[in-house]
C-alpha cells in the first residue's frame, strides 16, 4: 500500500512521542545561474590562476602595496608585475590609488582572497 502521507510534519523543536523530532523543511530551490555569469565567474577565476597573481592577492590581503613593494617581495621583474595587476584590475580584484608618484594596489574586498586562500589550504591538506 503506497504511502499518501508525510513521513514526517514539521515540528518546532517540540517532543512528539517523547523523542525529538527535528524540523522538516522542503528542500531549497535550485539556483538557476545565466550563462553570463557563469562566463563572468570563469573569467574572474581565470584572472586568479596564475601563480604570481595568486602571490600578488597574499600579499595584498596583508597591506596594501605599491609596485615596487610588489617586485621586492616576489622577486619578480616590474613589468611582469604590472602585467598581473592589469589583469587583476580589470577583473576587479585590485584597485589602484594614486599617491604622489606611486600607485599603492590593494584588495577590493576581501571575498576573492577567500578563494585564493581556500585553494591553497586544500592543496596543502593533500600534502
Amino acid at each position: 500500500m503506497p504511502i499518501t502521507e508525510p513521513i514526517a510534519e514539521p515540528v518546532s523543536g517540540d517532543e512528539h512521542d517523547g523523542h525529538p523530532c527535528p524540523d522538516v523543511r522542503p528542500a531549497p530551490a535550485p539556483v538557476v545561474r545565466t550563462p553570463a555569469t557563469l562566463a563572468a565567474a570563469g573569467d574572474l577565476l581565470r584572472a586568479l590562476a596564475a601563480p604570481v597573481r595568486i602571490a600578488i592577492v597574499l600579499q595584498l590581503l596583508e597591506s596594501s602595496r605599491c609596485v615596487h613593494d610588489l617586485v621586492d617581495a616576489l622577486q619578480v621583474t616590474q613589468p611582469l608585475i604590472s602585467q598581473h595587476l592589469r589583469v587583476l584590475k580589470s577583473a576587479g580584484v585590485v584597485e589602484g590609488t594614486r599617491q604622489g608618484r606611486e600607485v599603492v594596489y590593494s584588495l577590493v574586498d576581501d571575498h576573492l582572497a577567500h578563494i585564493v586562500v581556500d585553494a591553497l589550504a586544500h592543496v596543502e591538506e593533500d600534502e
